[in-house]
């Protein structure tokens, strides 16, 4: 009988949402199946990195047309693309050692931690953390103006902020279901936006070097639109020139996700992880320098809050076709998507951090898709958050981002110079050389991305990167301290203790019947009723009661004239503890189920409100006694009505 009611029993509307909207639950053997290949790896590993060539151009030149005098500005964005190209070229090889070195995931922060310290991994794992929170704010925010550069009518800053919210929301969702799931429906517009963007580049330079596409604006417009009164000084000239590069700098973000991530691939882990690195960078590193080239003959400019320096040279090439929104559309989508790199790694990395101790362990917990969703959740909120505080604008938080991801680069790269010299594992010393350079060089361009931007932004992560570290270890030091609380030595044992149990009763009914029976069957040292009435009439009502019940349990009744619950309650149980040095007390709870979860609001909440402050109390165990009213399907808990 009780079976066949569990299995009639509904489910509860929230769990069946929950199924809707995830999926239903996968089971933890399973795990090995839910591991993606290749060709769906990139598109949820490199989707950030390879979506930043739509606004990493663009970056540079917000910088260079605010404080360089044309027809010179446009020269520039060639040598500073092939010096990204350069650094980019030096960090993935480094990384392809950190793959192979470190296969079990982590990226920088396990290298840092284990060859450097903990404090230098702490470093390394706060600023990845920043930089994937900030990956997600700056590729939403950059897809939607991407899709606003096509529709005017979705450039108004309030449109724009709640449709990046909502592909926030939207993004989680996906990702809740599982990497196998989400990578499948990225996968798509990742490569649809490679192919694109190729078609632009090839159509577009050959019509350029063919003579048949010329500047976007004339030479004369531009000069009169940005004309300055005087030239720069040198040093000014080379602080523009950094702070530019600086900006253009951002096209190597999401390099680390990959080394963050290597147990998301199938086996061989390593190998397979390694490979798609490197397809990555190609795909990056072409797309890049090759939109440096178009924007140097096109010579676009900058409208901020219009339409994007892409969307122009997309436009100058294709024209108002078909194929020109198809690129818009394409754009938008994988800078949308380019997020999911973020969701893929921060889960990840921060499960490996909590499972360090560092961060509640909830997020290393997978969730019923095998996702790691507590994560996931915590994510898209504070991406939510920096969307809604900076309105949107890319440009407001690029300055935020590099910084993140230069610093976890730079201690990335320290780690693996100590690693090869302490493992000196074959060929070490072409490693050790590879890393040296890799170190030198991100930790130049953190210098001047921390220099170059500091006033207009860099601070904050440099500020908040060492508030995370503080908050890591105070979060391990209260693991150490519970830990070191809960430990039992060897011939630890427990010591016997006067056992008092107090039933709280309202009135007398099946369910504060059943409360008693089970409070009986414990054997208690001390068995006591409470019930709090506000006057005489209401006492004499639950003496009669208990008369009439013949209840062989002693009754004890507290006046609340204010028909208050809790204080007169803690009153009492402490009164009564205080009558035994030794003394354990279980406050036994009488609740009802009702049928449908809706009926709850019908009851009064006292039950939780007691259950919430007794718990805090010493030697205090809280038990509910759940009473099942007949025809119930649902279980909900109501209260001691």
């Amino acid at each position: 009988m009780r079976a066949a009611a569990n299995e009639s029993r509904k489910e509860p509307m929230a769990f069946s949402l929950k199924r809707f909207l995830l999926g239903t639950p996968i089971a933890s053997s399973e795990e090995q199946h839910q591991r993606i290949g290749k060709p769906v790896a990139l598109a949820v590993f490199a989707s950030d990195a390879i979506s930043s060539t739509a606004y990493a151009t663009e970056e540079i030149l917000l910088v260079l047309l605010m404080a360089v005098a044309f027809p010179t500005t446009h020269s520039y964005l060639v040598p500073i693309a092939i010096a990204a190209v350069a650094l980019l070229f030096i960090v993935l090889t480094s990384y392809r050692q950190t793959i192979r070195a470190y296969p079990s995931g982590g990226g920088a922060y396990v290298v840092a931690k284990e060859n450097i310290g903990s404090g230098a991994g702490l470093v390394a794992g706060a600023s990845l953390l920043v930089d994937y929170t900030l990956t997600v704010a700056v590729s939403v925010s950059s897809g939607v103006l991407a899709i606003a550069s096509a529709v005017p009518a979705l450039r108004p800053e309030q449109y724009r902020i709640a449709l990046a919210v909502g592909f926030v929301a939207l993004m989680a969702m996906a990702n809740l279901r599982g990497l196998k799931e989400a990578g499948k429906v990225f996968a798509v517009p990742t490569y649809v936006y490679v192919l694109l963007l190729g078609s632009l580049l090839v159509y577009g330079l050959t019509r350029v070097f063919a003579f048949e596409l010329g500047p976007i604006r004339s030479g004369p417009e531009l000069a009169d639109e940005f004309a300055q009164e005087h030239d720069l000084a040198a040093s000014a000239a080379l602080f523009v020139l950094l702070r530019a590069f600086s900006s253009g700098a951002v096209v190597l973000s999401g390099v680390e996700a990959i080394s963050n991530g290597v147990p998301a691939f199938r086996k061989p882990e390593a190998k397979n992880a390694s490979t798609t690195l490197v397809y990555m960078g190609a795909i990056l590193g072409l797309g890049f320098l090759g939109l440096g080239i178009l924007a140097h003959h096109l010579r676009p400019v900058v409208d901020e809050g219009g339409e994007t320096v892409l969307s122009q040279m997309g436009k100058a090439v294709f024209g108002e076709s078909p194929i020109y929104y198809a690129f818009q559309i394409a754009t938008f989508a994988i800078l949308i998507l380019a997020a999911n790199t973020a969701f893929a790694g921060f889960p990840q990395l921060s499960s490996i951090i909590a499972r360090d101790r560092y961060l509640p362990r909830q997020l290393a917990n997978r969730g019923d898709r095998l996702a790691f969703s507590n994560g996931i959740l915590a994510l898209a909120g504070m991406a939510a958050l920096l969307i809604i505080a900076f309105r949107a604008e890319v440009s407001a938080l690029i300055p935020l981002y590099a910084v993140g991801v230069f610093t976890g680069f730079t201690l990335s790269q320290l780690g693996m110079c100590r690693h090869h010299l302490r493992e000196r594992e074959p060929s070490w010393q072409r490693g050790l050389a590879i890393n040296v350079v890799g170190f030198v060089a991100t930790a130049v361009v953190l210098v001047v991305v921390v220099v170059s931007k500091f006033t207009a932004g860099a601070w904050i992560p440099a500020v908040v990167i060492p508030a995370i570290v503080m908050l890591f270890r105070g979060i391990h030091r209260h693991y150490d301290r519970v830990d070191s609380a809960l430990a039992a030595p060897a011939g630890y044992k427990a010591r016997r203790r006067t056992h008092t149990v107090v039933v709280l009763v309202g009135r007398v009914h099946k369910g504060v019947l059943e409360s008693l029976a089970y409070a009986r069957s414990l054997r208690p040292d001390r068995l006591v009723a409470v019930s709090v009435v506000s006057d005489a009439e209401e006492q004499e009502r639950i003496a009669t009661a208990w008369e009439e019940h013949n209840i062989p349990v002693e009754l004890r009744t507290v006046y609340s004239p204010y028909r208050e619950l809790g204080r007169p309650i803690l009153r009492f149980v402490d009164e009564l503890d205080s009558e035994a040095q030794d003394d354990f007390l279980t406050v036994v709870l009488p609740e009802f189920v009702l049928d449908h979860w809706w009926e709850q609001v019908l009851h009064n909440q006292s039950a939780l409100l007691l259950r919430s402050r007794l718990r805090a109390r010493p030697n205090t165990v809280v038990t509910s006694v759940p009473f099942h009213l007949q025809g119930t399907d649902v279980e909900v808990v109501g209260t001691v009505d």
